[in-house]
């Protein structure tokens, strides 16, 4: 029967392309994944690369084994964190990766209440872009997730909205648009729109508030608070990010003329089934999913 390496190196070949990205990404040396995989094919009595180019390529049947080495990882990986949920231990460390634009909500409370029921637990918080909590889960850094919503999760992804958080349209107090309020669409087309990004080239989430043709994009909101207020473009950001600069009159929010209610993002938990969470994990995830219905008053 294969064994969870020769599966391991199986996927991490078939994704990365070559055997020695799948070395790489597992750690481990090029010959130890080669060897696993030329024994899987001899113990399944199926070639599962074409190794007759430079970069080995699936073969029709290694493409149709691949969604069930899948299958069968997740189906592991199930089992284990059903097991260490059931065992009831605690874990002595747990990632949290909070996107920056979601501390609306009442997070510290939760952290406080975390800190007196699990005090000998360390707590590692991520501060990652606009979504790249999802890459940091996904790759097993970060073991929960608080980000704004997204459409599609990964695959084994499992989420649950906790809240929104306003996004408001903003500029330098001495812009253009502050003259022309209420502001249209095509006066937001005629000057630089700075917009939020992330580093996953494939995921263009933040594209659905694009309105310029003129942009610069920015990874960081906070970075892209700073520009705004050197008069650098316009954006729209949320509103705890903006929350310090606005009461200190370095940025101005501006009125849309298309636009007669508020605009909220969702904010999402995000967890994987492939990664066990302990008795404190759990107790974190469930006390994180329980902020469910807190929105920013409008105003």
């Amino acid at each position: 029967m294969p064994s969870q390496d020769q599966i391991l190196a199986f996927i991490a070949a078939a994704e990365q392309g070559s055997f020695s990205a799948a070395a790489r990404r597992l750690n481990k040396a090029q010959s130890a994944v080669s060897h696993a995989i030329q024994n899987l094919e001899i113990d399944i009595g199926v070639e599962l690369f074409d190794r007759s180019s430079r970069s080995p390529t699936l073969t029709p049947a290694g493409n149709a084994l691949l969604r069930k080495a899948h299958a069968l990882q997740q189906t592991q990986q199930e089992f284990i964190a059903h097991a260490t949920s059931l065992n009831g231990a605690n874990e002595t460390e747990i990632c949290l990766a909070i996107a920056q634009s979601v501390w609306d909500l009442p997070l510290l409370d939760v952290l406080k209440e975390f800190e007196q029921r699990y005090p000998y637990v360390t707590l590692e918080l991520l501060d990652p872009g606009s979504s790249d909590a999802a890459e940091l889960i996904r790759s097993g850094r970060a073991d929960i997730g608080l980000m704004m919503e997204q459409e599609i999760y990964p695959k084994g992804f499992r989420f649950s909205g906790i809240g929104h958080a306003r996004l408001l349209p903003v500029c330098h107090p001495e812009h253009p648009l502050v003259l022309q309020q209420p502001v249209s669409h095509q006066q937001l087309r005629e000057h630089r729109q700075l917009l939020a990004s992330n580093r996953n080239p494939d995921d263009r989430s933040h594209e659905r508030h694009l309105l310029s043709p003129d942009m610069w994009r920015f990874e960081s909101p906070h970075v892209m608070l700073e520009a705004v207020c050197a008069g650098l473009g316009w954006a729209f950001l949320h509103e705890s990010v903006i929350r310090e600069k606005r009461h200190l009159g370095e940025l101005t929010v501006f009125q849309l003329a298309y636009q007669q209610v508020d605009v909220f993002q969702g904010i999402d938990v995000i967890w994987t089934e492939h990664k066990a969470l302990g008795t404190a994990g759990q107790w974190l995830l469930n006390r994180l999913r329980a902020i469910k219905g807190n929105t920013p008053s409008p105003g």
